[in-house]
């Protein structure tokens, strides 16, 4: 199969790539590198540099390609800082996104894969969260994730435009390869581990008087290699229909929690201070997946927070700074 993946020289979508080459099939990636990096694009996909706001260049795209489905990971990710730009978030995303789409049936390409978000339970009512929760978007990029959900139901029903929704939780970790390199950075461990490596002072936790175990955020931590095989999983299940699954290990570890296992991991002390909580954030987020467990017998490979650390530490020590290493 001839895939096209947006957002493939990021941190998920450049491993989903490399799975789907190591599993034979064709890739095309599309990214115009303003968060993802040239090195990270496995060398057997092809890379095209553009935007999917140019839609001309686009059409262009799929003149000249007979994909067969695409993998949309090009998006403004920060939840922060959705809340302090959100026309960018409620413009681009969903615009970008759109364009994309709209080439897509004109081509003739029915088969979708959104990497969507746990930001569309900005007020979840149960713990662990399954796919019948009700979506109440806590930030613009949430927002911006539920618009295009919707707007992937009514393109089922009028185009049988076929797709899957994957809403992960806090995807980390990495492979030998491809790791977690942000320009800033916002995500917890690898900003621990730059406490680690030498490179910060300290981490800071935004928040420690929520109502949790520790006063901290709980956050459920995927590892990236696991996201990838769901996605692959999910992809050779559109023929059956449409479909949405949360992601996530169903468990939870606080930041103070992970705080300790990267000491552990590390063998570095990794001091942390205390900061305001951050717009947007919920104190827990735990996902439930036993939908697509059951459903295509998904199963956690990576399932432990030590394992998960680890690859992580093993990738920073070997790429200091990031992907300029490479």
């Amino acid at each position: 199969m001839h895939i096209l993946v947006t957002g493939g020289a990021g941190y998920i979508g450049s491993v989903v790539v490399e799975e789907l080459i190591r599993q034979g099939e064709q890739v095309t990636v599309l990214d115009n590198l303003i968060q993802g990096h040239r090195a990270a694009v496995h060398p057997q996909a092809e890379f095209v540099l553009g935007d999917l706001a140019e839609r001309e260049a686009l059409g262009d795209l799929f003149d000249n390609h007979s994909f067969e489905a695409v993998m949309h990971f090009a998006s403004h990710l920060r939840v922060g800082e959705s809340m302090e730009k959100p026309f960018m978030y409620l413009g681009e995303n969903v615009v970008n996104s759109l364009n994309l789409l709209e080439t897509m049936v004109e081509h003739g390409v029915y088969r979708f894969i959104l990497s969507s978000t746990a930001a569309l339970f900005g007020q979840p009512e149960q713990m662990p969260i399954d796919e019948e929760e009700q979506i109440v978007p806590g930030s613009p990029y949430g927002e911006s994730k539920f618009i295009l959900e919707r707007t992937l139901g009514w393109l089922d029903q009028i185009h049988g435009l076929r797709y899957a929704a994957l809403r992960y939780f806090n995807a980390a970790g990495a492979t030998t390869e491809r790791g977690e390199d942000h320009n800033p950075e916002s995500h917890l461990i690898p900003l621990v581990l730059q406490v680690a490596l030498g490179q910060r002072e300290q981490v800071q936790i935004y928040g420690s008087d929520y109502v949790t175990r520790d006063g901290t955020c709980v956050r459920d931590y995927i590892h990236v290699l696991d996201l990838a095989q769901a996605h692959i999983l999910a992809l050779r299940a559109l023929d059956d229909g449409s479909r949405v699954y949360n992601l996530g290990n169903g468990q939870g570890f606080t930041v103070r929690e992970v705080i300790e296992m990267a000491q552990e991991v590390t063998g570095h002390p990794i001091p942390a201070v205390d900061a305001p909580r951050r717009p947007g954030d919920l104190p827990t987020l735990i996902a439930s997946s036993d939908k697509i467990r059951e459903e295509l017998s998904w199963q956690p490979r990576y399932p432990d927070l030590r394992d998960i650390v680890r690859s992580a530490w093993n990738w920073h020590r070997a790429h200091p700074n990031g992907y300029d290493d490479v």
